[in-house]
């Protein structure tokens, strides 16, 4: 299985709908896996949900609404890790960024049936700026994604007017930023979003039956440095294609909880 890259469309317009990357098996292994996590985090402490919470529906409204988030979805299912790193993936990747690679992290994203919540048009780059900004995200879908069931929407050639100021650093503002303003990327499972993290994007409530489940997967430039050490993992820089210029002694900080 092949697919096609239109690096220049992606340049051009800050995103690209890669179709296909995944097989319907491989789609199946990873909705189950997706299962497992949910079920798992449930069990425990760390099960949340990440639905906004500002001024973008009345309060009542933001209680009923849903959004599945939990980063580093390859330390649970190893399906993961194989999908990150798949050969489509890496065709793409290499294509998009150079011949060298790495993993910035993984999140997984759920929205389920008629209360998935929205997320507001923002860019990526607040959470985890750097200097050349070669940091993209790939969005595997592992629903079929249209606007009935919150498909991503985004913002073409926004990623040229580099970082804009954010609500509370996480979001634009929505009233000079509406979803409305953001072309629809409607998806079919097994297809790969990829779009730089200065394009500026969102998604609207999930309003059908049907969950959307996606797994993003952050990419860099390992030669990409980052400006400050915010969204830092005690696993992070994975290399998925070619080497990493800079030689360091990786050393985890973090604490067990």
């Amino acid at each position: 299985m092949s697919v096609k890259v239109d690096a220049q469309f992606y340049n051009e317009n800050g995103y690209l709908l890669v179709k296909g990357v995944f097989s319907p098996e491989e789609v199946a292994e990873m909705r189950e896996a997706v299962e497992r996590v949910i079920q798992k985090a449930a069990a425990t402490k760390y099960d949340r949900s990440h639905a906004w919470q500002g001024d973008f529906l009345p309060p009542e409204e933001l209680k009923k609404l849903v959004l599945k988030g939990f980063h580093d979805v390859h330390y649970h299912e190893a399906v993961f890790t194989r999908a990150l790193s798949h050969p489509n993936m890496t065709a793409v990747l290499t294509e998009l960024i150079g011949p060298n690679v790495q993993l910035h992290h993984s999140k997984m994203l759920v929205k389920p049936p008629e209360r998935g919540a929205a997320f507001p048009m923002h860019q990526d780059y607040p959470y985890f700026p750097h200097a050349r900004h070669s940091m993209l995200a790939a969005s595997m879908h592992l629903d079929d994604s249209d606007l009935e069931n919150g498909c991503l929407s985004v913002i073409p050639g926004s990623h040229k007017q580099g970082p804009l100021p954010h609500v509370g650093a996480h979001y634009l503002n929505h009233k000079e930023y509406p979803l409305s303003l953001g072309t629809p990327c409607p998806a079919q499972a097994g297809d790969v979003l990829f779009f730089n993290y200065l394009t500026i994007h969102g998604s609207d409530v999930n309003r059908s039956e049907r969950p959307r489940r996606n797994v993003l997967f952050q990419y860099r430039d390992p030669a990409d440095l980052p400006i400050n050490d915010e969204h830092v993992n005690w696993g992070q820089g994975l290399m998925v294609a070619g080497e990493n210029p800079v030689f360091k002694e990786y050393r985890a900080d973090y604490k067990l909880a």
